[in-house]
C-alpha cells in the first residue's frame, strides 16, 4: 500500500513536471539588432541626421558670432564707456541665453522627430514578432538583450522573413 501511495506521488509529480515543461515553449529575438537592420529604419536615421546637422549647422553659426562679438568687445573694452561695456555685456549674456534656449529646443525637437520616425518602424517589428512568435507556438518572447542566457530558440530570422528583409 505505501509502495503503491509512492508510486502513484512520483507519477504525479513527473507527469506534473512535464506538462508544465510542455506547456511553455520560450523563444527570444534580438530587438535592437532587428530595428538596426530593417530598410525603414536605414531611411529614418537618415532623416533625423539631415536634421541634426541642420540644428549643428544653425548651432555652431550662432556660437561663432557670439565668440566673434565677444572678442571684439573685449578687444574694445579698455577704450569704451562703462556704459557701453554694460550694455554690451547685457547684450552678450541674452545673446548666450538665446544661443541655450536653441540648442535646448532643437534637442527636444529631434527627440519628438526620432519618436514620431521610429514609433511606426518600432510597431511593426512588434507586430512582426507577435505574429511569428504566435506562429510558431511561443507563449513567450524575450528581448535577447537583456538576457544573461539566450540558449533557446531565436525567432531572428522568421521575423526578418515576415518583415520581407
Amino acid at each position: 500500500m505505501k509502495q503503491i501511495k509512492t508510486l502513484l506521488i512520483a507519477a504525479v509529480m513527473f507527469f506534473g513536471a512535464s506538462t508544465m515543461n510542455a506547456q511553455t515553449k520560450v523563444a527570444h529575438i534580438d530587438v535592437q539588432d532587428l530595428l538596426a537592420k530593417m530598410p525603414e529604419m536605414t531611411s529614418a536615421k537618415a532623416q533625423l541626421d539631415k536634421l541634426s546637422k541642420t540644428f549643428d549647422t544653425e548651432y555652431g553659426t550662432m556660437v561663432t558670432e557670439y565668440q566673434t562679438k565677444m572678442k571684439k568687445y573685449e578687444g574694445e573694452a579698455t577704450t569704451t564707456t562703462e556704459a557701453i561695456n554694460e550694455t554690451r555685456a547685457k547684450e552678450m549674456q541674452d545673446m548666450g541665453q538665446r544661443i541655450q534656449q536653441y540648442r535646448d529646443s532643437a534637442q527636444k525637437q529631434l527627440q519628438e522627430k526620432e519618436q514620431e520616425i521610429v514609433k511606426p518602424i518600432m510597431d511593426k517589428a512588434k507586430a512582426a514578432i507577435i505574429k511569428v512568435g504566435k506562429a510558431k507556438g511561443y507563449q513567450y518572447v524575450m528581448d535577447s538583450a537583456s538576457l544573461i542566457l539566450a540558449d533557446g530558440p531565436s525567432i531572428f530570422e522568421d521575423v526578418k522573413k515576415e518583415l520581407k528583409f
